[in-house]
């Protein structure tokens, strides 16, 4: 009997972990940015396309469905072109396993550090998740498995004990469980339960750790302890030096050697500019004696030509008459 659930098991947990195609993530990461500014103890939360990430971003109401763990190169774990596995995640069907950074470029991350944590805390936290490679999910569990499969309207009260159900056997952890244990181990917070105590001299908070089933990817992206890091501007950001695709050029007399904007514009005053009175433009005689003879002249010239016109105007009445 035991072989057979183990059989329904492994095939509930691959029809699970079966990719959906025709996934394009939004924004997908950076991989020279990602590399450049990732550190031991960074949490990547990942944009899923197999099957259970779906389940899992509903239950969550979340645009992550897994997390792993930066850990840094791990001794004699390595990808067959020498790239070495850097990162530590719990999937079903898997277990606890190693995996190299480049397995989730093409994939939608963000990445989560915690604030403050010391040198020895950080050492401690990523030889916790090492430590546990080899931690496998029980497949013949098909409880755990199961639930996966009937994506039914849920409550939102349950959604998180949906995923949080299992047997209760700590070898069998899920993704966020695994990294909630690791930074249990030398207490540093992701969404602690605060319990406000107080008296009339004083009040205080108390912090619970939550259980470690309890969490999910997104905790980590929503606690006030982690701090998001865009590797794409987390060294400068200029959007001037990008080359849009549906965009032409500026034009010359917009852009030119100036750039997008010239360095220098020049704006009219804001009040008139003072009359310089002790300097006034000299006129020479000859234009100032020749004006009002051309002035005559005009004149002369555009009276002829209305008499002409009323003389044209009477001829044309009395030939009508």
């Amino acid at each position: 009997m035991g072989t057979v659930l183990d059989s329904v098991g492994k095939l509930i947990a691959a029809y699970l972990s079966k990719e959906v195609p025709g996934y394009e993530p939004f924004t997908p990461s950076d991989p020279e940015h990602l590399r450049g500014v990732i550190e031991p103890g960074d949490v990547l939360l990942v944009e899923g396309n197999n099957r259970i990430s779906g389940i899992i971003k509903y239950l969550t109401q979340s645009t992550w469905s897994h997390a792993a763990l930066y850990v840094g190169p791990i001794e004699g774990a390595e990808e067959p072109s020498g790239e070495p596995h850097v990162l530590i995640e719990a999937n079903i069907g898997e277990g606890v396993t190693s995996a190299p950074l480049s397995k989730y470029f093409p994939y939608h991350t963000r990445l989560c550090r915690p604030v403050g944590l010391s040198y020895e805390d950080r050492h401690t936290v990523c030889r916790y998740a090492i430590n546990r490679i080899g931690f496998g999910y029980d497949t013949k569990n098909i409880v755990d498995l199961m639930r996966y499969l009937f994506p039914l309207p849920i409550p939102q009260r349950w959604r998180r004990r949906m995923i949080a159900i299992g047997s209760g056997d700590p070898t069998k952890i899920i993704c966020s469980a695994l990294i909630a244990q690791a930074f249990d181990a030398v207490r540093y917070p992701i969404l602690p339960k605060i319990t406000k105590a107080g008296s009339r001299a004083a009040r205080r908070e108390i912090l619970h750790i939550r259980d470690s089933s309890l969490y999910m990817p997104r905790d980590f992206d929503i606690s006030p302890y982690f701090e998001v890091v865009k590797p794409t501007i987390v060294h400068g950001f200029d959007y001037t030096a990008l080359h849009w695709a549906d965009k032409q050029k500026p034009l010359e007399e917009v852009a030119g050697t100036f750039s997008v904007f010239p360095e220098t514009l020049s704006a009219p005053p804001l009040v008139p500019e003072a009359i310089d009175e002790e300097t006034p433009a000299e006129v020479p005689a000859e234009e100032v004696s020749a004006q009002p003879a051309q002035i005559s002249a005009a004149f002369s010239a555009h009276f002829v030509q209305l008499s002409e016109l009323a003389i044209y105007r009477a001829r044309a009445r009395e030939m009508a008459a």
